[in-house]
């Protein structure tokens, strides 16, 4: 049986496992190809599939080229809520050990997903220092939102989540009506809600991006969710910072995607998925 690829809906081409597509040019590049590019832009979002190892491992090695040639870059992580952030930094500083961080940091009540996935990219963030960020919305807001709507939050929670909150994006909009009718319960019935807390988690994304750039370079890590079509935190980032950004989609053989998810899209091969915990 042949090994199956990944089909690029609207280009009608496939490409196999490990190969890295620009859908500028709709052509294959190779890595070094597309590092070179990376290098001229202020921020680089690469996606993920939470449990999908491959993608994680995709990650590290941006970060590690990267770092060759930027060691101020900072990366920012969807994994991290912001009150963790002096948390971060102890473990950027070689101030924790693993078993205090995750203490600390309350991955498994927070994050839920193995912290083996993570687990090399933040040892190389610990080895060389880099600075760590949160950019998360603390986790316990967005399910309030999806319930009863921005407005019924409270005014602790309110200080956690920026002023102006975009919803105005009809494509974003579709995007996420489809996500909600995937998962739609008899608790989280309002999409209008819904829609604010997918917005909310975007924004304040965004705007910690924005916050934490300064005169760095800056990767963000996140869900493809917040990347794909660059409405979730890239374009919202933008426009706080007007810095040029690349955003890097990876994809898993066997799928369907179209070019307009990313100016990267990169072909994985599957490999078992790692549980929740």
């Amino acid at each position: 049986m042949a090994p199956k690829r990944l089909f690029i809906k609207d280009l009608s081409t496939s490409f196999d496992p490990d190969t890295i597509i620009s859908t500028k040019t709709g052509e294959a590049v190779s890595f070094d190809e597309l590092m070179a590019d990376l290098a001229g832009v202020r921020v680089i979002y690469v996606g993920e599939r939470h449990f999908d190892p491959v993608h994680h491992r995709i990650q590290l090695d941006i970060i590690k080229a990267v770092y060759k040639t930027h060691p101020n870059i900072v990366v920012g992580m969807e994994m991290f809520d912001q009150t963790y952030q002096h948390i971060l930094k102890r473990w950027s500083a070689g101030e924790l050990d693993q078993e205090t961080f995750l203490k600390k940091v309350h991955w498994y009540a927070n994050w839920k997903y193995d912290f083996e996935l993570y687990k090399d990219i933040l040892e190389f963030t610990k080895q060389e220092k880099i600075r760590l960020v949160g950019l998360n919305v603390p986790f316990h807001i967005p399910p309030k939102i999806a319930v009863g709507g921005i407005e019924n939050l409270s005014a602790d929670d309110r200080k956690h989540i920026p002023q102006n909150i975009d919803t105005s994006n009809e494509a974003h909009r579709a995007y996420v009506e489809k996500v909600f009718n995937q998962h739609r319960t008899t608790r989280i019935d309002n999409f209008d809600f819904f829609y604010e807390a997918q917005s909310v988690w975007e924004d304040t994304m965004a705007a910690a991006v924005a916050l934490n750039l300064k005169d760095d370079m800056m990767i963000v890590i996140a869900g493809n969710g917040h990347i794909i079509r660059k409405f979730g935190i890239p374009d919202r980032a933008f426009r706080r910072t007007g810095a040029e950004f690349r955003t890097i989609f990876p994809a898993t053989a066997g799928e369907e995607v179209e070019s307009d998810y990313a100016d990267y899209i990169w072909a994985t091969s599957r490999k078992k998925p790692h549980p929740k915990k």
